[in-house]
């Protein structure tokens, strides 16, 4: 529990603490979200009613994140657990598959398993990330009960020129990434490389077998002004992903039955292609503007155990989006939003015991928003109507105000509405003999609140932020196991589940060239009085950063805790599961660069630096100490 305490330390210590939230400049209001309306037009971090996050590229730089789940975890309200070949992130105790994640406004979520897998997501080179928390189903539809995590490539006008960096250390780890920018008076554009690549190590207990990953990305992005006004935009992206992964013990007979244990030649391959086009229109001295665009996500996954490939699936997602946005004067504006979407599906099973039919689902979503924006009050409220070909349709909303009591003192609250349609793993997944998908599975539908408090001390060189939510889920998805067979399928939950808790953030200037920012979240997650499994009720990070004067050199300390958490053991031979408690967790990682020439810089870091074993899922065991150094340049 230490690093909890360090964290809390490093509240008090800050003592005014921040609004700005994880990875936020004190000194910089101008930070904005993209994606905090369905407009073209960004909404200052600090007039959003709702909670949210920005962690910018520096922040990126700073930590030298190379995984984006590895920053999430600094966010408040953020649980993140990773094991080979699936990374989920949950917010404010939701389940994974209630987050939508969106790069580079692409939604990316595999339509087989109904979320991402963050941990394909490779931080680029000048990328940054916005996290808004809370339901966001009033403006995206059914994949936002949690909250929406966007990732954003840079621009070829948001950094010109051509930047790399290379790196090795231990387990044979290799990554490197490269990017140009180019822009000119009436386009711009960028393409991007990365590579992530090491052996790994033993993630069974008492293991030998390392588990290994390859991870190549390929992103280009690109817009033009044809004509004063409008603008043509494009961007596509490449994921593969290869790495190993080991099994469960079946045998009943065996005592690591139910444990994870080496499993030779047992790997996974992904692919997953996305791209997004689209055009924009403006008129009345751009006041009243119309995007259309249209984007696909198609995400191939492969097993493979000793003697071929065991298991696969196919998914994609067509998608159309027209939206209407009209700036009635400086402080009004009113927005429509028009999508459809089309999601597929189909089992690709080599021994043809599941189905290979392709099942398909069509949505159809329409958005109204109104925003206020006064010298001290902010109004924003929104309304969804959904109309689905295969689930009744559904109506949902969200609404924020907020209110600069003083110059440096803001309250705010928002109330909304969720709802999570069941995804096609759970409608018709099967693997024989371990699961069976539930056709007459009902969609989950949410219902939250929230109050927070925001204060600037040392004209804005302290922040602080403090928000207390309240969640209620009817119809929650679960596993069940019924008799005689005991073999899984999903089923919904007649009584609620409820999540409530309270997140506080930190981030100042100490001078001296340092800065601090930290989080702290406590989290009640129960369904029916018992607690649910992979959400601590505390997580804790504190960032401490110096940079040089003249940047020519820096060093970051990070400490982040992971408080105890529920899961779930198929360590009976019933196969029914056991509930279990995973230990809580503290890792310790510093890292540092120095300038070498205006345009080389060399790095190191060393990740969970004491070599702390943990788990973040019940008998898979974590890494534990690695080290990497490289070199970076820009022209």
């Amino acid at each position: 529990m230490y690093l909890y305490g360090v964290a809390v330390a490093a509240l008090g210590w800050c003592t005014p603490i921040l609004a700005q939230d994880a990875g936020g400049n004190p000194s910089d209001e101008n930070e904005v979200l993209v994606t905090a309306s369905r407009t073209d037009t960004s909404v200052a971090l600090e007039n959003y009613t709702g909670s949210a996050s920005v962690i910018s590229a520096q922040d990126l730089i700073d930590r030298q994140v190379r995984d984006i789940a590895d920053v999430l975890r600094d966010v408040p309200g953020v649980a993140v657990s990773s094991v080979a070949g699936q990374t989920q992130i949950r917010l404010r105790g939701s389940e994974a598959n209630h987050v939508l994640v969106l790069v580079d406004g692409i939604e990316v979520s595999d339509p087989f398993a109904g979320e991402f897998d963050i941990g394909t997501l490779q931080a680029e080179i000048g990328s940054r990330l916005e996290v808004l928390r809370g339901p966001q189903s009033a403006l995206y539809g059914n994949d936002a009960i949690g909250g929406v995590v966007a990732y954003e490539s840079a621009s070829g006008r948001d950094l010109e020129g051509f930047a790399a960096r290379i790196e090795g250390g231990t387990e044979d780890t290799i990554n490197g990434s490269a990017r140009i920018g180019l822009a000119g008076s009436a386009w711009d554009a960028a393409l991007s490389a990365t590579v992530v690549s090491t052996d790994g190590e033993p993630n069974a207990r008492g293991g030998t077998r390392d588990i290994g990953r390859d991870s190549y990305t390929v992103s280009g992005k690109g817009a033009v002004e044809v004509a004063p006004g409008f603008e043509l935009r494009a961007t596509g992206r490449y994921i593969r992903t290869e790495g190993d992964f080991n099994d469960s013990n079946f045998d009943p007979t065996s005592p690591t039955f139910g444990l994870i244990i080496d499993s030779p030649d047992t790997r996974f391959e992904n692919d997953a292609i996305y791209a997004l086009i689209g055009a924009r229109f403006s008129v009345l001295d751009d006041r009243w503007t119309h995007d259309l665009s249209g984007q696909i996500a198609d995400i191939d996954r492969d097993t493979f155990g000793p003697f071929g490939r065991t298991s696969g699936s196919e998914g994609d997602r067509l998608k159309a989006s027209y939206v209407s946005a009209f700036a009635i004067d400086d402080r009004h504006s009113l927005t429509f939003a028009a999508d459809w979407e089309r999601e597929r599906f189909r089992n690709d099973d080599p021994f043809g015991f599941a189905s290979d039919m392709r099942q398909e689902i069509e949505n159809v979503g329409l958005v109204g928003e109104y925003r206020f924006s006064g010298d001290r009050f902010d109004l924003a409220a929104a309304v969804r109507h959904d109309i689905n070909d295969r689930f009744a349709d559904e109506t949902t909303f969200r609404v924020g105000a907020g209110f600069d009591v003083t110059a440096s003192t803001r309250i705010r609250a928002s109330a909304g509405s969720g709802i999570k349609n069941p995804g096609f793993f759970e409608l018709f997944g099967f693997f024989d003999g371990q699961f069976i998908g539930n056709e007459d599975l009902a969609p989950e539908k949410s219902n939250s609140w929230e109050v927070g408090i925001d204060q600037r001390l040392a004209n804005g060189a302290i922040l602080l932020s403090a928000t207390y939510f309240d969640s209620e889920l009817e119809n929650e998805i679960f596993t069940t196991f019924p008799p005689p067979d005991f073999i899984a399928t999903p089923a919904n939950r007649e009584t609620e589940s409820t999540q409530r808790g309270v997140e506080v953030s930190a981030s100042a200037q100490l001078g001296g060239g340092f800065s601090v920012d930290a989080a702290y979240s406590f989290l009640d997650a129960e369904e029916d009085g018992i607690e649910e499994v992979r959400r601590p009720d505390d997580i804790a990070s504190a960032a401490l950063n110096w940079t040089h004067p003249r940047d020519i050199a820096s060093a970051t300390l990070v400490v982040r805790h992971n408080g105890e958490a529920e899961d779930l053991a198929f360590t009976d031979p019933s196969f029914i599961p056991v509930r279990v408690t995973l230990d809580d967790y503290t890792l310790v990682n510093f890292n540092a660069r120095v300038q070498l020439t205006d345009q080389v810089e060399a790095f190191g870091r060393v990740e969970n630096i004491f070599d702390e074993t943990f788990e973040q899922v019940f008998s898979f065991v974590s890494p534990g100490r690695t080290a990497v150094v490289g070199l970076s340049a820009r022209f």
